[in-house]
């Protein structure tokens, strides 16, 4: 079969959040033709093979492409998100996702989409249909939009065994086998473990009827503290005046993260039990108050083997009760932890250089390709902050993101791009502060005042544990 020769000035390997948000800049701050290929029949990426409950954890205001609006701006009235923003179905964005390849980039002329097609290497992809070659002449850069590998609960391999009589569903397939046990054994304590967990108390489930097998406990964030709302401006900003303060003001690593509890920062399920993971998971607090109500909670660490009857630990055996589903929510969300030049040469390789946001980081980063020339200039305004696991992640990643906060607010024009950006939320929120709303000056004043030396304490604690070879 023939080799097909195609030609742009952008090759995006991916069309899941990250490559549309990043393709989506390009093609409103450019004149570049881009090239698109992805291996789904559509876009979105992981969203095409979600849970049929899975919400975004963050209000939609922070999610999809700069150019087109994801959120309805609606206030949730009832359920467990009651009184914040409204959190998007999965459902509602793979048909966003859509809508923008199809009503935006396609109609422009400037776009060539391949879905089903599977990326060779050296500027080639093959079909998954019928395998009919490509060759693509780039002129100017390939972008690398799968760096950021989601593992998917559906289809990724379980780290234990398990017999072969054993009633077991990956969370995907959990809605058909519902109603059919007494009990429901979930095993996964991250956004998953957490959305299934929930999903089953809405649905009636009794507590004591759900035991969540969770190998490490997590720190949380509140949900509330993330609104990108002016009436929401003491929760936001005050949360992240407060982090500055409990930073700079902590005496140990300890006492920091006590502090940060203590000033509603991070949460916890169980205040006996010291977290020591951290993904930044997001909930409200009738969620974890609904969490918090669970009876059955199995730590024994990595689930090694699943049995008729029981779970098996390295060291320990947990006994299941009667009539029970055991549910995989064991997939980590984002895989790939190592860190890797954003800009290099004719490659650009989107990655978080802000905490929780890679579309925002996908959109920024194609935003600087689009605006400067200068390839060290690139480099230095798109330093990657590290996805976190432990608790001791959370120190690296929060002074990665104040040092690019520093630096984007030194840089007038990107200050501004950021501004207008609407997965940004937050600038307007503070720039909009009246100078005689003096409430709301001393909030912004304590943030200003504590942003220093809690960089400084952080930057000594970053010290301490890489001395000790904890970093």
């Amino acid at each position: 079969m023939k080799t097909e020769q195609l030609t742009c000035d952008y090759l995006i390997v991916g069309a899941g959040a990250v490559g549309m948000a990043f393709a989506d800049v390009l093609l409103h701050e450019t004149d570049a033709n881009i090239l698109i290929i992805d291996k789904n029949a559509k876009p979105g990426g992981h969203w095409n093979y979600a849970y049929p409950f899975v919400t975004l954890h963050q209000p939609s205001a922070f999610y999809g492409v700069c150019s087109k609006e994801l959120n309805r701006g609606i206030i949730d009235k009832c359920g467990m998100n009651e009184g914040l923003m409204g959190l998007a179905s999965g459902q509602e964005v793979s048909a966003y996702f859509d809508a923008v390849m199809n009503e935006t980039f396609l109609p422009s002329g400037r776009v060539q989409y391949y879905p089903m097609c599977e990326y060779q290497g050296d500027k080639q992809f093959i079909s998954l249909l019928n395998g009919k070659r490509y060759e693509v002449s780039v002129k100017k850069k390939i972008v690398d939009a799968t760096y950021l590998n989601t593992s998917i609960p559906l289809t990724h391999t379980p780290s234990f065994s398990l017999d072969s009589d054993v009633d077991f569903t990956p969370v995907n397939t959990v809605v058909p086998r519902i109603g059919k046990h007494q009990n429901y054994v979930v095993i996964g304590g991250g956004k998953t473990g957490v959305d299934t967990c929930l999903w089953l108390l809405q649905n009636h489930v009794s507590p004591d009827n759900i035991h969540w097998v969770v190998s490490r406990d997590a720190w949380l964030l509140n949900r509330k503290n993330t609104q990108p709302l002016d009436s929401f401006f003491f929760d936001t900003i005050g949360a992240q005046a407060n982090q500055m303060e409990a930073i700079a003001s902590s005496s140990s690593i300890d006492d920091m993260f006590d502090k940060l509890e203590e000033r509603g920062v991070l949460l916890r399920i169980d205040k006996d039990v010291r977290p020591s993971m951290f993904h930044g998971a997001t909930v409200s607090e009738l969620e974890l108050s609904a969490l918090q109500s669970l009876t059955s909670i199995v730590r024994h660490g990595r689930v090694t083997h699943i049995s008729k009857d029981e779970l098996h630990f390295n060291g320990a055996t947990w006994r299941m009760p009667e009539s029970s589903l055991v549910i995989d929510c064991s997939a980590s969300a984002i895989t790939n932890l190592d860190i890797k030049p954003v800009f290099d040469g004719d490659v650009i390789t989107p990655q978080t250089v802000r905490a929780y946001q890679p579309v925002f980081s996908a959109a920024l980063i194609a935003h600087v390709e689009a605006a400067y020339a200068d390839e060290k200039q690139k480099q230095v305004l798109t330093q990657v902050v590290p996805l976190p696991n432990r608790d001791l992640d959370w120190l690296p990643m929060t002074a990665a993101m104040l040092r690019n906060m520093k630096v984007w607010g030194e840089d007038e024009g990107l200050r501004a791009w950021i501004y207008h950006c609407r997965l940004d939320g937050f600038s307007r929120i503070v720039h909009g502060v009246a100078k005689d709303d003096m409430q709301k000056m001393q909030v912004l004043g304590r943030l200003k005042e504590a942003a220093v030396p809690a960089m400084q304490k952080l930057m000594t604690y970053i010290h301490d544990l890489k001395a000790k070879g904890q970093l």
